[in-house]
């Protein structure tokens, strides 16, 4: 048993209809239900769905509760909700203090004393590792970098020399923070590199996808602000400013010095010109290339991107072309009829 019904609502903060004391033995997606699972619905659909499988219960948003043949746990935001019982199920993580023998520490190092240190991993002079923090197996953090306090940094991620990382910042898997930035000025035919001397600064609570890599900058700081979560395989170029509370999917680039403002939201294989502002609160639908400025609060798509209700028009009228070709082909026969 995982837990009764009424302890898991206690502990996510929902109000149970039914029987609260109904045992618990794991959690489930809809398609998946077993008896004794908790499932979860998100639409109505979803919920219909949960309501005639054979989960025991069902966790759902308030809005739509209505009256089932099963327990249920009410809340007003299921993913927030389940993210909450999911970390009953979360593998522990790594705990120091703890050094493995094959790491290789530099002895300038100012390192908490209960940071975690794996395998092979190696932490360069003048480096500072706050209280908590975790730096796997084979990850690399080059000299003069600072991390803060309750730091992950997952296996053979890399932070180069120089950057600076917040609090509860998440590295994942091969991710690379502070690689040169992209910079080239043409002489004489060949193209010669741009010194990048700057570096990287994560805020605050960023997570940073597997095999994403933030470039430094070529002078000042590349920045990503408190909160923001990227994800896998999104490239971020030098000197990019990224706001609070952003969220960006995967297959994503930034071009160098491209602003984006706070709680923006970017879907997949999104790209962008560089040397543009996108405003605060900004939607950008997957597939969008944006190559202009975009003001606060618009929700765009296409490429290049355009509002997205005029970029839906956009589209359903480039269908209807093929028709309006043999409309206008048949009116044209029709009329040479007509002359001969």
């Amino acid at each position: 048993m995982l837990a009764t019904l009424q302890e898991l609502a206690a502990r996510i903060g929902g109000r149970v209809v039914g029987d609260g004391s109904m045992e618990i033995t794991g959690f489930t997606t809809v398609d998946d239900a077993r008896p004794g699972a908790l499932t979860f619905a998100t639409t109505d659909a979803y919920f219909s769905a949960a309501l005639a499988g054979p989960a025991a219960a069902v966790l759902v948003d308030a809005e739509l509760a209505r009256d089932a043949g099963k327990p249920l746990i009410v809340v007003e935001n299921v993913r927030l909700a389940l993210s909450r019982a999911l970390d009953m199920l979360a593998p522990e993580q790594p705990r120091g203090p703890f050094r493995h023998p094959s790491a290789v520490i530099e002895s300038d190092a100012a390192i908490a004393e209960d940071v975690y240190i794996g395998a092979g991993a190696y932490v360069g002079s003048a480096v500072t590792i706050g209280a908590g923090s975790v730096v796997g197996a084979g990850a690399y953090v080059g000299e003069r970098v600072t991390i803060g306090a309750g730091v992950r940094i997952h296996p053979h991620a890399k932070l180069l020399s120089g950057c600076t990382v917040g609090d509860r910042v998440v590295l994942h898997v091969g991710s690379v923070i502070g690689s040169d930035g992209f910079g080239w000025a043409f002489a004489e035919g060949r193209a010669e590199r741009i010194p990048q001397i700057g570096n990287v600064v994560l805020e605050d609570d960023v997570e940073i996808g597997a095999n994403s890599c933030i470039d430094r900058a070529q002078i000042g700081s590349t920045r990503v602000g408190a909160g923001t979560k990227i994800d896998n395989l999104v490239q971020v170029g030098h000197n990019c400013r990224i706001g609070k509370h952003c969220v960006i999917a995967a297959l994503t680039g930034l071009a160098g010095s491209t602003v984006i403002g706070d709680y923006v939201k970017v879907g997949g294989q999104v790209g962008f010109r560089g040397h543009i502002t996108v405003g605060s609160g900004v939607t950008i639908a997957g597939g969008s290339g944006i190559w202009g400025n975009v003001e606060d609060g618009a929700t765009i798509s296409g490429n290049p991107a355009n509002d997205h209700h005029e970029e839906l028009r956009r589209q359903v009228m480039i269908r209807k072309l093929p028709k309006l070709f043999d409309r206008v082909e048949a009116l044209e026969r029709s009329q040479s009829r007509q002359t001969e």
